[in-house]
This record gives structure tokens, sequence and C-alpha cells, in this order.
């Protein structure tokens, strides 16, 4: 007996001290992937930056984020009005500000790349030809300047989640449908609030998956989408606009339409184009037209032309002539602090005759 309490102590003690060894091991595997966790979200922090632009009317955020895409200043965002200005301030990780200029734009993919001048040290940046795909199922970490909580040298916000699924995208914002109809990762993370678009989704390892995009509707359900686009369907067309290699393709000669629309079509007149950037405010609508049934008043700011952003009024005049005479179309306006949405059918305006579009005769 006296055997045997003496084999079963010895026992015991091996068994207390494994389990002593077991606990040790899983606090210091613990302590490991925590501090794993903490290096990944520093280091994506430093190649995600925070955008501020046009806006800061109600409905109408002057911010949203960006991801770098160079180690010399080339930054990857969502194409939006927040980039309506001649210069967006780009403010980087550590609290340093740039003003960046406009590179380039697609309108279906619904990207846009902007520059910087950097007299620093090289930044750390995402290689596109580098990134990775997602799984349904995956964990994935979204970064962005959510709500424009970051200022400053303030870290992005970081937000942890799953992609649910892998799904074409379906949503508008208002009467707007997006443009871009190809797939992207729908996640169960709340990661498309404003000031998210643009910023960076990655896998744990903070390998980028690819880019969160504007707030949207589901057409299907109506409720707000959290999703992110994939690299792989923007990443050739900004390294083209980088390399200033790409021609948006709504602006290509052959897709014009023979008999394109007009703003005087429509009932509109904007204010005289007297720079290269003026604003397309609307200084008279012509009676009994589309524009007049709709409810469009004069001084109304044309924001949106269907799923594109009007930034002058040349660009507005630009845009409207991409439609067919007889074509429907979608405006957003800013009335005062109000955003507005119209619904107007192109047809002869009565007493327009196609006047101009940009000053009374």
């Amino acid at each position: 007996m006296r055997v045997r309490c003496q084999i079963t102590a010895k026992v015991c003690i091996v068994l207390l001290t494994m389990a002593c060894l077991v606990i040790e091991a899983g606090d210091a595997w613990a302590s490991d992937s925590a501090a794993s966790v903490v290096n990944v979200v520093h280091d994506v922090q430093m190649k995600v930056v925070k955008l501020y632009g046009t806006g800061g009317l109600r409905g109408l955020e002057a911010y949203q984020s960006g991801i770098l895409i160079s180690a010399d200043g080339y930054v990857l965002t969502v194409w939006s009005y927040v980039l309506d200005a001649d210069k967006v301030t780009v403010v980087l990780d550590d609290g340093r500000r740039f003003d960046a200029e406009h590179v380039g734009a697609d309108p279906l993919t619904e990207i846009a790349v902007l520059k910087f001048q950097l007299a620093d040290d090289p930044l750390p940046y995402f290689d596109l030809s580098q990134a990775v795909a997602a799984e349904p199922g995956q964990r994935v970490l979204a970064f962005s300047n959510l709500f424009g909580i970051a200022t400053g040298n303030e870290p992005v916000s970081v937000l942890q989640g799953i992609v649910s699924t892998i799904a074409p995208l379906e949503a508008r914002r208002g009467a707007f449908a997006t443009n871009y109809r190809g797939d992207v990762y729908i996640l169960d993370a709340a990661a498309n609030n404003p000031g998210a678009a643009g910023g960076a989704l990655t896998d744990s390892q903070g390998h980028l998956l690819g880019m969160l995009g504007k707030e949207l509707r589901s057409n299907l359900t109506g409720t707000w989408l959290n999703y992110a686009l994939p690299v792989a369907a923007f990443a050739e067309t900004a390294e083209n606009i980088a390399a200033g290699r790409f021609t948006p393709p709504a602006m290509a000669e052959a897709e014009r339409p023979e008999n394109p629309l007009l703003l005087g079509t429509l009932g509109i007149v904007l204010v005289p184009d007297v720079v290269v950037r003026t604003p397309p405010y609307i200084d008279r609508i012509v009676p009994e037209s589309p524009a007049a049934r709709a409810g469009l008043w004069p001084d109304d700011l044309l924001l949106m032309i269907d799923a594109y952003p009007t930034t002058s009024c040349r660009e507005a005049v630009e845009i409207v002539g991409r439609y067919e005479s007889d074509a429907a179309m979608h405006l957003a306006v800013l009335r005062g602090e109000n955003l507005l949405e119209f619904t107007l059918q192109g047809g002869e305006a009565p007493g327009s005759k196609q006047e101009s579009p940009l000053e009374e005769k």
C-alpha cells in the first residue's frame, strides 16, 4: 500500500508538472499570437491613409479612406464626390499631410488613383501584384477611417469579421445603381459606414484581399451592404491609371450615341462656364420642360448624373452627351443643405430648341 501511494504521488507530481508546462506553453502561444496580431494591425495601418475633400454638409461627409499602392505616393481609393476638388488632402498614419492630385478614375469599377509628392523615405505600401483571394468563411480585417475618427496621427479603425459569401454586387444609393456588377466579398462586419470607402480588407496576416466600397443598399433586400471589391477586380486598372496607360471606357468615341442628349433638351441651363472647374450650378430652368416638371430649381448644384459625379459644368455636359436624346437619367442635386434626387426623361423641351446648356442665348 505504501509503495502504491508513493507511485501515485510521483504520478501526480509528473502530471502536475506537465499541466504547468502546458499552461505555460499555452500562455506563451497566446502571447505570441496576440503580439502577432498587434504587429499585423500596425503594419497595415501604416499603408492606409485618410482622405479629405469636398463635402461637409448634411449627408455629404468630407472624408473617406485610401490605400498606398506604391512607395512614392500613389493612393488607391473609391471614386466619389469627396474627390471633387482641385486638391485632396492625404493624411498618413504618422499625421503628415499632403495635397494630392487626381491621376485618373475608372467609372466602371468606380476606383480612383491619387498622387502626392513625397520627399522623405519610401512609404510602406500594398503591392497589388502580391494580393491574395479570400474564401467564404475566412476571417478578415477591415481597416478604414470609419466615421472620420482618425484625423491626424491616430490609427485608422480596425474591424474583424468573416467573408459571408462571394456574390455579384446588385446595389444602389437612392436612385443610383452602382456601375460595378462583378463579384464582391460580402462581410458580416459593419465595414461600410461613413468614411470607410477606400479602406483595406486583409487576411489575418495582413495580405491585401480587397478595397472597401461605398455605402450601398442591396437591390434584393433593401438593407445596407458591407462589402469589399476583390483586388483582382481593379488591380490591372489601378496600375494602368498610375502608369498613364488608361482611358475610361465611357469616354471612348465609339460608344457615343448618334443623337446625344443635351442639358438643354432636359430644360437645364447651367451658369456660364468661366473657369476650368466651374461648379455645375443651374442658372435657369426652361418652363414646362422635363427639369421643370421634375421639380429642379435655379441654384441647385448638380452632384451626380446616374452614378457619375459631376465636378464641373464641362463634365456635366460631357456625361449627359453619352446618353441618347430620349434616355432617362437620375440626377442628384444639392439644394441648400439638402441632397435631393430626381428622374428626368429625355425629349424636346418646349422652347429650348437644343439651346446651349452652359449659358442663355
